[in-house]
C-alpha cells in the first residue's frame, strides 16, 4: 500500500511538516533564540536557548559546555537548554565564538 503524504501547515514553531514523516516537528531549525525566564520558577530565573536542536547538534555536549563556561548548573527540557541565572551575554557570546547562528 503506498503511504500519502501531505503538507500540513502549523504555527506552533512556524515549519511545514510533512504527515508520515519521522519527527520532522521536533527539530528546530539551528538558530539559537536565548531568552531569561523568571515566572513560574518561585524568583529563580534561568536562561532558556531553544532552537538549537537539530539532527547535527549534540545538545547533551553542548549544555554541558554551557554549564562549564557560565560556571552553574543547568538541564535539558522538551529540548531546551536550561543554564541556571541570567547569562545571556556568556551564551551569546559562546555560542557565536562556535559558530552557531544566534538571534
Amino acid at each position: 500500500m503506498k503511504q500519502q503524504t501531505r503538507l500540513v501547515y502549523s504555527t506552533e514553531k512556524g515549519r511545514i511538516k510533512v504527515q508520515g514523516s519521522k519527527d520532522i516537528e521536533q527539530y528546530g531549525d539551528g538558530v539559537a533564540r536565548i531568552n531569561y525566564e523568571s515566572k513560574g520558577r518561585k524568583g529563580n530565573g534561568v536562561t532558556t536557548i531553544s532552537g538549537l536542536y537539530t539532527e547535527d547538534i549534540n545538545l547533551k555536549t553542548l549544555t554541558k559546555n554551557l554549564k562549564k563556561n557560565c560556571g552553574s548548573g543547568g538541564s535539558i527540557k522538551n529540548n531546551i537548554v536550561e543554564i541556571q541565572g541570567d547569562h545571556r551575554v556568556k551564551v551569546r557570546e559562546y555560542l557565536k565564538q562556535k559558530g552557531y547562528p544566534v538571534l
